[in-house]
């Protein structure tokens, strides 16, 4: 594969930070590729969304997908909608520039954990609605996606602490809250500026649950661990439960012995994946819990089948 780094989809905001770079991880090809957009989770307190990608290239790219690792900017260097805005400013920068880098405009999905999970899912629930798109970098293309792949994700801030596990005592500790998530010092306050019990309507506007529904929504695979301490396993039912009611197509992949990742973990490590089921969703018919392994192979699949990549032969 071909590696590029450091390629600034808008300009650097503030000057020196890294909140609008990305990486490209490319695979030789005779054809447009289809591409995955990842961007890793810091509780929004880092533009550090690169980070990890080298591990999604090296299972992608020699399936067939381009790779690019995309970074937004931390609450500390902006506010919501800002983040929202960097990730759709990435992907119409990626379709704008797809003839440069063979990449495929057309088969574009999102992929991303914690709160990398949130950028995937808000981005994939709010492609091209206008007042979302924000004025940063390259406008013009859409920023629609074709899949999302979002890794135990924040989804419904204000639901949050009524289901967080231990009290909420390792996560108050790790981040030195004594009031969970509605803490003023949370990382969902410092997204939106204010404690989130303050701003119910800010956080309507920040959580992905509010878009599904009146438009439609590209497939999901959602995957999040039982034991997760720091986003409540309950966030993602919330997802797959909302996207299921409203016809759209959703897989839950539901991991009882895993926490709150690491996302390679969840894909490769007997131990984490144990007891793992699915459920799926599809035009408001769904399936009862079924065991499953979930690999790296799953994910491929729902990618092949949901950005329609010709199978190897």
């Amino acid at each position: 594969m071909d590696v590029i780094k450091d390629l600034a989809y808008a300009p650097a905001e503030p000057p020196g930070t890294q909140g609008h770079l990305l990486d490209l991880y490319l695979p030789r090809s005779a054809r447009p590729t289809p591409l995955v957009i990842f961007s890793s989770g810091s509780g929004w307190l880092a533009d550090s969304g690169r980070q990890g990608a080298d591990q999604v290239a090296a299972q992608l790219n020699p399936r067939g997908f381009a790779v690019a690792a995309v970074a937004v900017r931390s609450s500390g260097q902006a506010r919501f909608p800002a983040q929202l805005h960097d990730i759709k400013a990435a992907i119409r920068w990626l379709r704008a520039h797809a003839t440069t880098y063979h990449l495929d405009p057309g088969r574009i999905a999102l992929m991303g954990d914690s709160s990398g999970g949130w950028v995937t899912a808000m981005a994939a629930v709010t492609g091209d609605i206008p007042h979302l798109e924000g004025d940063v970098g390259t406008p013009g293309p859409s920023s629609a996606v074709q899949a999302a792949v979002p890794f135990y994700p924040p989804t419904d801030f204000l639901q949050m602490d009524a289901h967080m596990l231990d009290g909420c005592k390792p996560f108050n500790a790790v981040f030195g809250l004594t009031g969970c998530h509605c803490d003023p010092r949370s990382p969902e306050s410092l997204l939106l500026g204010r404690p989130i019990k303050d701003c119910p309507d800010r956080v309507a506007a920040a959580n992905p649950l509010t878009y599904i529904g009146a438009r439609p929504t590209p497939p999901f695979l959602i995957l999040h661990g039982e034991r997760d301490l720091f986003v409540p396993y309950h966030q993602s039912r919330l997802l797959y439960e909302k996207l299921a009611a409203t016809g759209g197509e959703a897989r839950l992949i539901s991991l009882p012995h895993a926490g709150h990742g690491p996302f390679a973990a969840m894909l490769t490590d007997q131990e984490t994946r144990r007891d793992a089921y699915e459920e799926t969703a599809r035009q408001g018919h769904t399936t009862p819990p079924r065991p499953t392994t979930p690999s790296w192979q799953t994910v491929v699949s729902f990618l092949e089948q949901r950005l329609r990549v010709p199978t190897a032969k």
